[in-house]
């Protein structure tokens, strides 16, 4: 079942989730290794607001991808490495909403002058296609 895209922020692809933000972002890691991509980092902004005697619902932060994916259009623009690797997005709304979001690989092709690379259009597949399995209810 498709869910409904939001892109309210420019650039940023936001689903819905049905999940709690720990189960989507547990899926989130599970489904980015098994696609053969490196979880680089995964960052509970949540707990180090905590750690710090803040309150901030829960929002965890990925740092994903591979070489073969992001060196091609590192090659095409070469700044587009400041937005590299891709970053995945998990958090929990003031309505208690969960939300997967990213940044539009194409949007980033195209904020660094690559608009004509076709990287862009193979990462926003690769991140849709994650994105569609981790807010997926079994």
């Amino acid at each position: 079942m498709s869910h409904p895209v939001h892109t309210t922020i420019d650039g940023l692809v936001q689903r819905p989730s049905p999940l709690s933000a720990r189960q989507t972002a547990d899926r989130v890691e599970s489904l980015v290794r098994e696609r053969g991509l490196t979880v680089f980092a995964r960052i509970d902004h949540a707990a180090g607001a905590e750690a710090a005697g803040l309150a901030l619902r829960p929002t965890e932060l990925f740092i994903v991808g591979n070489a073969m994916g992001g060196t091609p259009l590192m090659v095409s623009a070469q700044t587009a490495a400041i937005d590299l690797p891709l970053k995945i997005l998990v958090w929990e709304d003031e309505a208690g909403q969960v939300w997967l979001g990213y940044n539009d690989p194409v949007w980033i092709a195209q904020r660094h002058g690559a608009a004509d690379s076709p990287v862009g259009l193979k990462l926003r597949a690769v991140l849709q296609q994650l994105a569609e399995a981790a807010v997926q209810q079994t």
